[in-house]
């Protein structure tokens, strides 16, 4: 189910859930940051039934439509309400310390890219889900890079999905804040669109 509080899922997103499904067969808690419709979240909870998933989002509308897909589809994905800009550390920490994954898709469309969009995305999709500032596109992957360092395992992983234009950028800073084997990895389009990092 998707409406007009979510973004419509692509199938590069179905690209990123079956590379993480691939990589981490045997993950027992992922984390999927900016969670939407729920999509990825789900998707992993029905590929990986031995793993614990959880998800977040800043929107109550989002989790709403979220927690409606997570039921009719028979997942059992955990869901919060968090702005992941001003992540508050839960009280039991410790559960939350050893992730093996955080995955997002988070916005990522560079408010000068908007006159360029389909009128469908701009008018139907939620723009909360898709437009950062011009002066600082990789605002989200910076964020959520540096929780990563207190919720990844030491084997943890970060997964995100990518504007292709500031592809190389994310690999730059994820390198320069000291994450290892960074890939830049393509999609289906021949699209720089998704980028992998270790602790």
């Amino acid at each position: 189910e998707v409406n007009q509080h979510v973004l419509i899922p692509r199938p590069e997103t179905e690209e990123l859930v079956e590379l993480i499904a691939k990589e981490n067969p045997k993950a027992k808690l992922i984390f999927d940051m900016g969670t939407g419709s729920g999509c990825i979240a789900i998707s992993l909870s029905k590929k990986l039934p031995d793993c614990e998933v959880r998800a977040c989002d800043i929107s109550a509308e989002a989790l709403k439509v979220a927690r409606r897909n997570n039921k009719r589809l028979g997942a059992s994905v955990s869901f919060e309400k968090q702005n992941i800009l001003k992540y508050k550390f839960p009280a039991n920490l410790e559960e939350m310390l050893n992730l093996d994954v955080i995955v997002s898709n988070p916005p990522y469309i560079t408010e000068s890219e908007k006159a360029g969009m389909d009128p469908n995305v701009l008018e139907w999709e939620p723009a909360t889900a898709l437009f950062v500032p011009d002066d600082d596109p990789l605002l989200f992957y910076s964020c959520i890079a540096e929780l990563g360092f207190f919720l990844l395992s030491s084997e943890g992983k970060l997964y995100f999905e990518v504007n292709q234009a500031y592809g190389k950028e994310v690999c730059e800073m994820l390198n320069d804040m000291g994450y290892s084997r960074v890939r830049l990895i393509k999609d289906m389009f021949n699209n720089k669109r998704f980028v992998k990092a270790c602790i």
